[in-house]
């Protein structure tokens, strides 16, 4: 072994208290240390920031992260300064004095690593800054903001080229959990990184159940969710606008929750309370629009529910994927509608993004509409969706119960045979109407009673059409118009379906949705023995305590995966506590006597 791979594993096990390197990660970080430039793609909670982190240690001078939210800053600065490593961030969060303080410390070489935001980073002075100093490497977390195709462009993002024009020699990593090939590649072009490497890890998220239903009540199908599968967990429900944001927030507190609400539209005060609440408190649902997340490190989120189809499969992957950080159990539910797609389709064609983004936007969509419809594994789709490969899960809600499908040939003739027939400029509701044959005056004002479609589909009922219409959409052979109509028409998939007339089957509509009850127990931490489960609690509330002491999220200190080692091992010394997941040399230092005395109190 190099060196460099004895110094990393060192510093591993004994400051961040890991026995061995996951994945790539070892790679990664021998990568960099040799001062290479590096594209990495891991799932959240995969491990990446050890990838910029264990190098910046390693290597003389300052690590440079570029981050997108100071809230992930100061989450990142706390949880670091938990392990005894010199941390910093400069934001505008901060006085005029702790920003001239810090810029001192990299001046002097006395920091291990700073979190920057990319608007800071550019202004003329702190680059002069860097040239004054050792710098390490430069880090770019949440990559995928650079590239216009990816589903959170900022344009400042598209500035970082910067760094390989003034700072050449100085290794730059870039870091992402969610972009597909097109995005993957723009990374690279943009920040100048085709000379590096690029290393992706698989996407698969193992321990996190994926449920994806039809809404019917949203409001009643997310509460039964919570009260069946996660009544005493943090979780995240993400809706569409901030109306809906207040309005759900307030219902589930009436309905005995601990929800709060965040949105963009919110005082900059209350949002940062809110989330404060959210990270260092136990059990708090927090309600939010898609201004909440990115970034956001805690570990025991046990679920994250969507009230609305986001954008495309990015965005639902990267959203998701702030459940279970700790790889412990965690659940997915999303609802959608044929509404959903109205309203995202609108916002793409409403925005003044370019055709070529727009289309890109469009087709988007429709893979995640694909996945909504889909009778086979979500998770494949999902996998496949970003160039890797699965076999079926055994962990979604269509591997657990497989829908019913049937030949809906006919039936997707019928429906496209309409849609053309009415001029291609009506809405779903319209188009069931007229196959359904209904006595209607605006079908007789157009005088669409008359054509060859009027009331040849009355062996379905109208859900049944509204199922069939929702699949034909996501699998691309309609969609939705700008017309004042919303209307439907054919794409040139859907031609073609209609001349060759191949064979196609449907998922079987099976009347309304009924909220998702995942495979998981109740409590997804669960323990064989009961008083290991008491144990873990008793230690939950002692990590409050000490969190609550150093004005710190509870998870800095540790990991509900430590805590549950600890509960199960239930060591009765220092050195036997070392040997556990998650305790490195300072926090032994710093918490192991209390754990210890816990432990003996419930032994």
């Amino acid at each position: 072994m190099s060196s460099s791979r004895d110094l990393a594993l060192s510093i591993l096990q004994k400051t961040y208290g890991y026995r061995s390197f996951r994945g790539e990660q070892a790679e990664v970080i021998e990568h960099v240390n040799s001062g290479r430039h590096t594209f990495v793609l891991m799932p959240t909670g995969g491990g990446k920031s050890l990838c910029y982190q264990i190098p910046a240690l390693c290597r003389e001078g300052v690590g440079v992260v570029i981050s997108p939210l100071i809230a992930l800053m100061q989450d990142q600065v706390d949880a670091l300064t938990q392990l005894g490593v010199k941390a910093a961030a400069i934001n505008s969060s901060m006085t005029a004095a702790s920003i001239e303080k810090t810029k001192k410390l990299i001046r002097a070489g006395e920091l291990d690593l700073v979190y920057v935001a990319p608007e800071r980073l550019l202004m003329d002075d702190f680059l002069a800054l860097l040239h004054q100093s050792k710098i390490a490497l430069f880090a770019i977390d949440e990559a995928h903001c650079v590239s216009q195709w990816g589903h959170d462009f900022r344009p400042h993002y598209t500035q970082l080229a910067v760094l390989a024009e003034q700072f050449p020699t100085v290794p730059r990593l870039a870091l992402t959990a969610t972009a597909d090939k097109p995005t993957r590649k723009d990374i690279v072009e943009r920040l100048h990184l085709a000379e590096g490497r690029t290393f992706v890890a698989g996407f698969d998220r193992p321990n996190i159940h994926y449920s994806i239903q039809l809404k019917s009540s949203a409001q009643k199908q997310i509460l039964q969710f919570i009260k069946e599968s996660h009544p005493r967990d943090s979780g995240i429900v993400y809706c569409l606008s901030r109306k809906m944001t207040e309005e759900t927030a307030a219902w589930l507190v009436t309905q005995g929750c601990k929800a709060l609400p965040y949105h963009a539209g919110m005082e900059a005060e209350d949002r940062a309370r809110n989330q404060t609440r959210f990270l260092r408190e136990d059990n708090i649902i927090m309600v939010a629009t898609i201004a909440f997340g990115m970034g956001i490190d805690k570990p025991d989120v046990r679920f994250v529910a969507h009230m609305n189809i986001p954008k495309n499969i990015e965005a639902y992957y990267q959203e998701t994927g702030r459940a279970g950080r700790d790889g412990l159990p965690a659940n997915a539910l999303m609802l959608y509608s044929m509404q959903d797609a109205v309203m995202q389709r609108d916002f793409i064609e409403k925005s003044e993004a370019p055709d070529a983004q727009k289309r890109i936007e469009r087709q988007k969509l429709s893979a995640l509409l694909g996945l909504c419809e889909a009778a086979s594994c979500r998770r494949k789709i999902v996998l496949e969706y970003f160039g890797d490969s699965g076999e079926p899960c055994g962990n979604c809600d269509t591997c657990l119960s497989p829908p019913i499908t049937f030949d809906g040939t006919v039936a997707a003739q019928k429906a496209l045979s309409c849609a053309y027939r009415t001029e291609q400029r009506f809405g779903v509701g319209y188009l069931i109407d007229v196959l359904l044959g209904k006595e209607d005056e605006r079908i007789q004002r157009f005088g669409h009673d008359k054509v060859s479609t009027f009331g040849i589909g009355k062996e379905y009922a109208q859900s049944e059409w509204q199922s069939i219409f929702r699949q034909l959409v996501a699998l691309n052979l309609l969609t939705v118009d700008g017309s004042e109509f919303g209307g439907l028409k054919m794409t040139p998939q859907g031609q073609a379906f209609l001349k060759q007339k191949e064979t196609l089957h449907l998922r079987k509509f099976m009347g309304k949705a009924k909220a998702a009850t995942p495979r998981q127990a109740r409590t997804v931490i669960a323990f064989d023995d009961e008083n290991d489960g008491e144990l873990f609690a008793a230690m939950k509330t002692a990590r409050l305590e000490l969190a609550r002491e150093q004005n710190v999220p509870p998870y800095v200190i540790f990991h509900d995966r430590t805590l549950r080692e600890l509960a199960i091992h239930k060591p009765r010394s220092l050195a036997a506590m070392s040997q556990i997941s998650g305790v490195g040399e300072k926090k032994m230092e710093r918490y192991g006597d209390t754990f210890l005395q816990v432990i003996a109190e419930h032994s």
